[in-house]
């Protein structure tokens, strides 16, 4: 069976009856609304949830966000990490980072994330190599995704889990051959073919994967 198109209604339907956002949550969707086109580059809701509820099941405590925006992920992982848990975020832009930081102390979890500017690759690259890290979430410039990848794999523990975003690139991805969508395909294929991990496609948002490190 397929999955279930989700209408405006269904989807709202959707978040009625699930966990519902708290304020600073809600405050900080309202400030990247009033950002423009952009605003749609934040993670839904649900997506937010789950990436809550995941952190909270696998009892992670270092995790890595490659892409911040304004930072709503961040703030959606942070929660599900324990008191002592470590979120480190990477991004280029102050502008649209410095609205997560807000939205960060007012849910109270800014203790817990690490912000570093910078392009993300060199700051992947400059951590230690040992396999301490239990959740990441790759959601940037999809040309580098597959460089990200490689540098987050080795450092995942075994058992640790890679989320990745816009893998349908809004539906693309099965017939572009020339734009975001073939970059999203050959990225697809390759996590398909990386015998290190496992992978399944999640119809969440416009598309998620879940990559589970081989134990």
């Amino acid at each position: 069976m397929r999955p279930t198109t989700v209408s405006e209604r269904l989807y709202s339907y959707m978040v009625e009856n699930s966990v519902p956002v708290d304020e600073p949550q809600r405050n900080l969707i309202q400030r990247t609304a009033g950002v423009g086109e952009r605003s749609r580059m934040q993670i839904g809701t649900p997506q937010g949830s789950f990436f809550t509820f995941l952190t909270q099941i696998m009892q992670a405590r270092n995790a890595i966000e490659v892409g911040t925006f304004t930072g709503y992920s961040a703030l959606c992982i942070a929660k599900g990490l324990p008191v002592d848990g470590h979120l480190l975020t990477c991004d280029v832009s102050e502008e649209w980072t410095s609205l997560g930081r807000e939205a960060w102390k007012e849910a109270g979890v800014d203790e817990k994330i690490e912000l570093r500017l910078g392009p993300a690759l060199e700051t992947l690259r400059s951590l230690p190599a040992d396999p301490v890290v239990d959740l990441a979430f790759i959601d940037a410039d999809k040309q580098s995704y597959t460089a990200y990848y490689e540098e987050l794999v080795p450092r995942l523990r075994p058992g640790g889990v890679i989320l990745v975003d816009n893998v349908f690139w809004f539906g693309t991805v099965v017939d572009d051959r020339d734009g975001e969508g073939a970059t999203m395909h050959a990225f697809n294929a390759h996590v398909a073919a990386d015998e290190r991990v496992e992978a399944v496609i999640l119809s969440i948002g416009d598309g998620l994967t879940m990559v589970r490190k081989r134990t």
